[in-house]
């Protein structure tokens, strides 16, 4: 086996609902249907509600006391993934992942010793929920967020559910995992963990 194959990695599955613990979440689900994919290609890590912790409006990396941030960042920077997990309000990300954009644009003001940005070198990947068209809106708008700020995305890096417009049946309540959305999320796992792998072992060039 390629010894690229068995570099070990750390995610971490940030779920942007506007719901706090322990209220029941389709966001939640779907990023630990993500992160138990990403465990089938050797990738250990958490997940962490952001209605949980707070984090305080602003772009920087530490908006002073009482700041969840700081921590919730060093878990980032720990990690080779990041998963952003949302659901779609209004035809947009949640609130709560507008603001995990906005304090990471800070990093756009932090680089290593070589002058590359923290998160050089990391992947970011998409999960979206909802009850109403917009899953490839909002994983653009994430997207384009995501890499701005520095992470790689790989192909298909999103999965998502909506169900049927003006209905009210969510992701949780459904009987079992729609394959075409299970299929996703495993492609999604498996191309984030190769281009991961992929970064470790030739990490991007100073520039």
């Amino acid at each position: 086996m390629n010894p690229i194959e068995l570099t070990p990695l750390r995610a971490l599955a940030l779920v942007c609902t506007l719901s706090p613990s322990p209220a029941r979440s389709s966001s939640q689900l779907l990023a630990e249907q993500t992160m138990e994919a990403l465990a089938g290609h050797g990738v250990t890590g958490r997940t962490v509600r952001v209605a949980d912790h707070d984090v305080k409006p602003g772009v920087a990396t530490d908006m002073g006391a009482g700041d969840a941030w700081p921590e919730l960042r060093s878990m980032i920077l720990e990690s080779d993934i990041l998963v952003l997990s949302t659901p779609i309000w209004l035809g947009l990300p949640s609130s709560l992942a507008q603001r995990v954009l906005e304090r990471l644009d800070a990093e756009l003001g932090e680089s290593d010793d070589e002058g590359r940005m923290l998160t050089y070198g990391k992947v970011a990947a998409v999960c979206v929920v909802g009850n109403e068209d917009g899953a490839h809106k909002v994983g653009a708008d994430l997207f384009q967020g995501l890499n701005d700020v520095g992470f790689s995305l790989a192909p298909n890096a999103v999965t998502y559910w909506v169900g049927e417009a003006m209905q009210g049946t969510d992701y949780q309540d459904l009987d079992e995992t729609p394959e075409k959305t299970a299929a996703t999320t495993r492609t999604l796992a498996a191309n984030s963990a190769h281009l991961a792998r992929g970064l470790k072992a030739a990490p991007y060039p100073p520039s």
